[in-house]
């Protein structure tokens, strides 16, 4: 079948069709580009592109290419050759491209989210715990369909199988090589389909107190918490400094500008989400999965962020955004049982689910005790301090008391404020401690 170019076909007017974000099926097309010296050159330079072309089919089986696509790597961390050996994409569309094949009409640009490697389910990234293989767009890409299903705006995003052709005939690489990858709606134009006039930075944004609803607020972090997903950050009020909102007021959260000094959060990029990988290797440095009678990793993750709301609302805000995820929760677990998921990765993706809706469905589990007023923490009823930082506060969850001994009380912790996690180094907090009765409760935040 003869190769048509794309802007003959748009010329005779022979390209309609739906886009590329209106179906969850597979999309397959070739990519090819010199690959080796973007890889070489980009990672370190976020200026170096390089040019290369898109084929694929259409509809009457006729193959199409779209020349003079300028592609550049995206990300942060993942650029790193110790992260992703083949690394994310982000491709720019020629002016007459963004109409040159049905399913890309109208797009500018697009996000593809790649393998990153080649590794065995079972092993992460070193630095930043990625799952470097096929199964990763196709877990990220299950994260976008469950937070549609979650009511939750998000990036659009469709699965792809690529095939990615080395057109350097000097590389010594592979020359082709056909991976599962992940399309990702651009950021601007998720903000244009959802209203806004344009995207707030980074630098530009204040706190989520002031732009956000609690709505949209509580949505982003109750999102997070059932995706397992640590690698974000927002600025709740000025004084926040929960995890990395001290450097980044917001961080993989595209903002769109709403217009009156109003708007609204756009979640975005979960390749690290624990959803994706089945867990976190800083986990231990943060937490202790004894902190709950399963010993469940996923369990602490998830109850980490979902007790920590409790800290940012009062009762009627809570209890409505629960109503909210709640009443979609049918439709969360018939997105999974759509989904394209590998075996571990259902099971990992249930695991998170069923923890998240356990954690906010009754009053008696979300309502759970917690320090009510700041006390310190003691390695034994001697009340020998823990370490310097053993202060602990308002809103971090306890377990079930373990042993008693006049006004104190054994309990486990839970470091739902990270205020013990690296630089900090309390080890001893994530162990037993005891602590004052009197300043535990379940009435926090006061009704």
């Amino acid at each position: 079948m003869p190769v048509i170019s794309a802007r003959l076909l748009l010329t005779l007017g022979l390209l309609t069709g739906p886009s590329l974000f209106s179906t969850h099926d597979p999309v397959r097309f070739q990519l090819t580009a010199p690959f080796a010296e973007l890889f070489e050159n980009a990672r370190d330079d976020d200026s170096y592109t390089v040019t290369g072309s898109l084929t694929t089919t259409i509809a009457n089986g006729q193959s199409v290419t779209i020349d003079d696509l300028t592609i550049a790597l995206r990300g942060n961390t993942s650029r790193r050759e110790t992260e992703c050996a083949f690394p994310k994409l982000k491709v720019t569309l020629p002016p007459h491209g963004s109409a040159s094949v049905p399913e890309f009409a109208g797009l500018k640009s697009l996000k593809i989210g790649t393998h990153c490697g080649e590794a065995p389910n079972n092993k992460l990234t070193r630095r930043f715990g990625r799952l470097a293989n096929q199964q990763s767009p196709l877990r990220e890409g299950f994260v976008y369909s469950l937070l549609a299903a979650l009511g939750v705006p998000a990036l659009k995003a469709r699965p792809a199988v690529i095939t990615y052709v080395e057109s350097d005939s000097a590389s010594s690489g592979p020359r082709a090589v056909e991976r599962n990858a992940l399309l990702l709606e651009d950021s601007d134009e998720a903000i244009e389909r959802l209203g806004g006039k344009g995207e707030i930075t980074e630098h530009e944004f204040t706190t989520a107190r002031e732009q956000f609803t609690p709505a949209d607020t509580l949505a982003v972090v109750f999102a997070q918490a059932a995706l397992g997903n640590f690698d974000w950050c927002l600025k709740m009020t000025a004084d926040d400094t929960y995890r990395c909102d001290r450097r980044h007021p917001v961080w993989n959260i595209a903002v769109a500008d709403l217009g009156g000094g109003k708007a609204r959060p756009v979640l975005q990029d979960f390749d690290v989400s624990g959803i994706v990988t089945g867990g976190h290797p800083w986990f231990t440095d943060v937490f202790n999965a004894a902190f709950v009678p399963s010993h469940s990793p996923i369990e602490v993750e998830v109850l980490a962020q979902v007790q920590r709301t409790r800290t940012l609302y009062p009762r009627t805000e809570l209890d409505r955004a629960r109503a909210a995820f709640a009443a979609r929760k049918t439709q969360a677990f018939e997105a999974l049982d759509a989904s394209r998921l590998d075996p571990d990765g259902r099971r990992i993706a249930r695991a998170y689910l069923d923890a998240f809706f356990t954690a906010i469905e009754s009053d008696a589990a979300f309502y759970r005790p917690v320090v009510v007023s700041e006390t310190k923490a003691f390695l034994d009823s001697a009340r020998r301090p823990v370490c310097q930082a053993a202060t602990v506060p308002p809103g971090t969850p306890v377990s079930d008391p373990m042993a008693r001994d006049g006004s104190l009380v054994q309990v486990m912790l839970l470091d739902a404020l990270w205020r013990w996690a690296p630089p900090t180094h309390c080890k001893g907090i994530r162990g037993p401690v005891w602590i004052e009765a009197d300043a535990i409760s379940r009435e926090f935040p006061v009704k």
